[in-house]
């Protein structure tokens, strides 16, 4: 398969591409350090790309940010940020990206785990994985040409939390959150949120 992984500079984004890449011709999109250059909080950027790549079997986004602050200090910027990167951004992969998806194709958003199991500062990242996850429900029951739309929601990654220097026994390694990507693509669920747990991930 030809596959388009949108965030695929990041962290999960560079294991989904390499759990793909023994099997599939991986393209990786990012803003920056790829051929393939996109901003998904600009909705011509994405245009612009979906164009430029042709047509694929699969798009995966990994990418999108939100802001993590106790509800109190919330500012108008950091609702506008989260609602326009991660959830508007993944909103418009979908929106754009089904007419340069085959028949029988799919893509796979990256909502989060703070979308089942809130914390004190995740109100604003709750919120928008909430909303993809709602998003991806609905979109599945009206993409046309039988293309999949699915939701992977990761929970805390083990190398994020090293790199913030915090303790990595409560993360999951990317590579095997990977494969729960490599899951949704090549299986044949559609409208699915599959949650990442560190019981199930191993």
């Amino acid at each position: 398969m030809r596959i388009l992984i949108i965030g695929g500079t990041g962290t999960i984004g560079k294991a989904i591409a390499a759990a793909l890449a023994p099997q599939h011709e991986v393209l990786v999109a990012a803003r920056s350090g790829t051929a393939n250059t996109v901003d998904i909080e600009m909705p011509e950027s994405i245009r612009t790309l979906m164009a430029r790549i042709g047509r694929v079997d699969a798009i995966v986004s990994a990418a999108g940010q939100a802001a993590f602050r106790p509800l109190p200090d919330l500012s108008d910027e950091d609702f506008a940020l989260s609602l326009r990167s991660k959830m508007m951004g993944q909103v418009n992969v979908i929106r754009f990206g089904l007419a340069a998806v085959v028949d029988g194709g799919s893509i796979t958003l990256t909502s989060g785990t703070l979308a089942q199991d809130p914390i004190i500062g995740g109100a604003a990242i709750s919120l928008v994985n909430a909303g993809l996850e709602g998003f991806g429900r609905a979109a599945a029951l009206e993409a046309p040409r039988r293309v999949r739309v699915n939701a992977v929601s990761p929970g805390w990654v083990t190398e994020t939390l090293l790199a913030n220097k915090m303790d990595p026994t409560a993360g999951t390694p990317a590579a095997t959150v990977a494969h729960f990507y490599v899951q949704a693509i090549e299986g044949k669920m559609t409208g699915q949120t599959i949650v990442v747990r560190r019981a199930i991930a191993g």
